[in-house]
């Protein structure tokens, strides 16, 4: 793997974050009481829409029977997890479904140095447990009492995770488009029967903030996808970690979520982490530009 490489990664997954960070607030100011399955469905319906273009151009007799079937759990692992932050978003603030979120890369990271023998260095791990540690922190008052809406966002880390793992493998052979088709049509048809179930009469208004939702949600997808693609898993996850900066920013101008003294600390450790790593990326790949030889003209 390139520095160069490295860095791409590490660029598309700060973009990806960004845009997860806006669709968690356009969730919030859809402020419904429509079913989480139901909501998730229409989001993902939604996607599927948005999609047709990519969806008429894919080669679909090139992708094998053992690709549909990873395709499937993914899909399955996704659209739970899509559904249960759903639901934490409506019941718990802003920074709080955004800090337990990232025990998501925490797990990734691990998992793929447990699945894929992917190496760690020194530095990138004290990355990553460094922003665990700085959302222990932010959590510490929370964890007082442990609420519905905070367990399931915690189960849905897990269930992301896994999700993220299989990304990573279908990048060896699948291309980032595909895998982003694929994804939109499997978390749909996984959530239809649940939306089915609890089906109610969505109103105008709440299929367009939902359409916002698919919009953003569906580019950082892509983005995240990208990240990737370009590098391992332990060098992209640590900055998913920027997502609290941006979730406490805009919690506190549009819902008035005043942070308190617990989530500034722990915001200040994790943006302390990942500034170094990504400075550390960003001078590696520009000492690697100076010595790689000139190429003839």
């Amino acid at each position: 793997m390139s520095q160069q490489s490295s860095l791409l990664g590490c660029l598309w997954m700060a973009a990806g974050g960004l845009l997860f960070v806006a669709v968690t607030v356009l969730v919030r100011l859809l402020g419904s009481d429509m079913p989480a399955v139901q909501a998730a469905f229409i989001r993902y319906l939604i996607g599927v829409l948005l999609l047709l273009p990519m969806i008429w151009r894919m080669r679909w007799r090139l992708i094998s029977s053992h690709s549909y079937g990873l395709y499937a759990v993914r899909g399955l692992l996704h659209g739970a997890a899509v559904m249960l932050w759903f639901f934490a978003m409506a019941r718990i603030p802003l920074a709080e479904v955004t800090a337990i979120g990232f025990s998501t890369p925490v797990i990734t990271a691990l998992g793929a140095v447990f699945f894929f023998r992917e190496q760690i260095r020194l530095r990138r791990m004290l990355a990553i447990l460094a922003g665990f540690v700085g959302t222990l922190v932010i959590l510490r008052p929370g964890f007082q009492a442990i609420e519905a809406g905070s367990l399931a966002q915690l189960t849905a880390a897990f269930f992301f995770a896994g999700s993220f793992l299989l990304t990573k493998k279908m990048t060896e052979r699948e291309s980032s488009g595909d895998i982003l088709v694929m994804l939109s049509i499997f978390c749909t048809l996984a959530l239809l029967p649940g939306a089915l179930y609890y089906w109610r009469e969505p109103t105008l208004i709440e299929v367009g903030w939902l359409a916002l939702v698919a919009l953003f949600a569906t580019a950082g997808h892509y983005a995240i996808t990208r990240a990737i693609s370009y590098a391992p898993l332990t060098v992209t996850q640590p900055l998913s970690f920027l997502q609290l900066i941006w979730a406490v920013l805009f919690g506190y101008l549009l819902f008035d979520e005043v942070p308190d003294v617990w989530v500034i600390v722990g915001a200040g450790i994790v943006v302390g982490a990942i500034s170094y790593i990504a400075q550390r990326e960003a001078r590696i790949a520009r000492r690697a530009r100076l010595q790689s030889p000139a190429l003839p003209e």
